[in-house]
This record gives C-alpha cells, structure tokens and sequence, in this order.
C-alpha cells in the first residue's frame, strides 16, 4: 500500500515532528568545509536512534550525514525527508546501496536552492517587503509584522509539509526502485548531478587572478591572467581546487591545515603583488 502522511505510523508522526524543529538548527554551526552538514546530522538523529539501535552502525550513519551540504532553508525538510526514508530503508534491507544515500542528497540540494532562493528570497520576500512598505508609509505600525507574516507562513507551510512529502514519497518510490534494480542507476545520475554542482560551486567559489604581467621597456607586452585564459578559463581556480583535494584525500591533510595553508598563500601572493 503506497504510504502517505494520513496513514504514517504514530511513531513516524513523532518524528517527522522532531525533524521539523530540528531543522531550523542548518546553519547554526557552519565550517567551510561541510556548510550545514552539522545541522542535518542534528536533525537527523532522531531518525538513526531509532533505526540503528546497533551502537557500529548507527555511528556510521552519524558519519554519513555530515558530508557536505547547503541549500535553501525552505526546501532543505523536503530532502532531510527523503533521507530519513532512505536510511530507513538500508535498516531494512541488508543489500541496500549506502552511497545513494548522499548521492541523492547532494543531488537534490543544488536544484532544490535554486528554486528556492528564486522563489522565497527573490519573489516572495519583494511581494511581502512591498505589502509592508506601503503600509509603513501610510504610517501603519504593523507593518513589520506584516512582512514577517506574508514571508514566514508560506514558507512555515512548505517546511512543515516537505518533510512529510518527502518521508512518504521516498518510503514509496524509493522501495519500488530497489524492487525494479534501479536504484544503481539512480545512484549512478544522482552521483553525476552532484559532481555537476560541485563543480559549479568551485567555480563560482574559488578565486585566483594573477596580476603580474610580462613588462619590456616599461610597457606591458603580456598580460598573464589574459594569457592563462585563453589556454584554459579559470585553469588557477581549477589547479587550486584539484590540489586540495590531493592533498585532502590521498594524503590525509586535515582540512584546518589547508585553510591555514590558502590563507598564507594568498597573503603572500597578495603582498609580492603576483595575485
């Protein structure tokens, strides 16, 4: 029987619940390496309590929900849900395919805030700042709480149902997937869209322009950065991004070292007058 929020478990009911306040708690910790990656795992521990009483491996699961993760905060129940109907699922069956879970978590994070942050931060928060300035400006004094309340209640509302939905969704769907020998190929595209956005975001995120440039005679008859571009855009961000990770991953660097290391370096890039 496909499973919806009006026939959840009593049980489930409760947690859903703790899932919901849990949540707001995202980016109450964030560190550069994992952004809200504490925050899903504080939401999520109500969820691996219950479903690995076994101490090895609920504490595996610990691990796996801090990986790397940032979203909107009004989609961000929608995925915990599905995650939490995921590890359900690897709790009931033995051969279940642990590393879809975060695939399809750090799948669902980049599309997910990009709607989001299009429609709450720049739709919905213009309307409500447009309702309340008018009534500022008409000199209403609830014109704040105005705001609060046309922002928050939509919002509030999808929170509050997108856990639910996902919980449901995922305990249907992603059973009938196990069931049809999808769930590799899920996996495989969740995978795929995650480096995607991964990807993305290193662009975006990592900065690297070189501002010495190859002088004759006082004049400039090379610029670097132009040059470097031509070869290959953003090569630098690019290197940069890949020796971390190396470093990271094959030779155990701890990720505070790397920091301290980048900083150093873009000091001392930032002082020769090289970048």
């Amino acid at each position: 029987m496909e499973k919806t929020a009006n026939n959840l478990s009593g049980k489930e009911k409760k947690l859903l619940r703790q899932l919901y306040w849990r949540s707001f708690t995202l980016y109450s910790a964030v560190t550069p390496s994992k952004q809200g990656a504490s925050g899903v795992s504080y939401a999520m521990q109500p969820f691996l309590d219950e479903f690995y009483p076994v101490a090895e491996e609920r504490c595996q699961a610990m691990v796996r929900q801090m990986a790397y993760f940032n979203t909107n905060v009004a989609m961000y129940p929608f995925i915990l849900g599905i995650t939490a109907s995921m590890e359900k699922e690897n709790h009931l069956k033995t051969d279940f395919n642990v590393d879809s879970i975060n695939a399809v978590k750090t799948s669902l994070m980049g599309p997910l805030a990009g709607i989001g942050d299009s429609v709450f931060w720049g739709v919905l928060r213009t309307i409500a700042a447009g309702v309340a300035v008018s009534l500022a400006q008409s000199g209403n004094v609830l014109a704040p709480i105005v705001f609060l309340l046309l922002f928050n209640i939509p919002v509030q509302f999808l929170r509050w149902q997108g856990g639910k939905l996902g919980y449901t969704l995922g305990s249907t769907y992603i059973s009938s997937l196990y069931e049809n020998g999808m769930i590799n190929i899920l996996t495989k595209a969740a995978g795929v869209v995650g480096l995607m956005m991964v990807g993305a975001m290193s662009s975006q995120m990592v900065k690297l322009d070189i501002k010495w440039n190859m002088m004759m005679d006082g004049e400039v008859v090379m610029k670097t950065q132009e040059m470097l571009d031509q070869i290959f855009v953003g090569i630098l961000p690019l290197s940069v991004t890949l020796v971390c990770f190396y470093l990271l991953k094959k030779k155990n660097v701890s990720i505070n070292v790397l920091i301290v290391g980048l900083i150093l370096l873009g000091i001392l890039l930032s002082v020769t007058g090289i970048a």
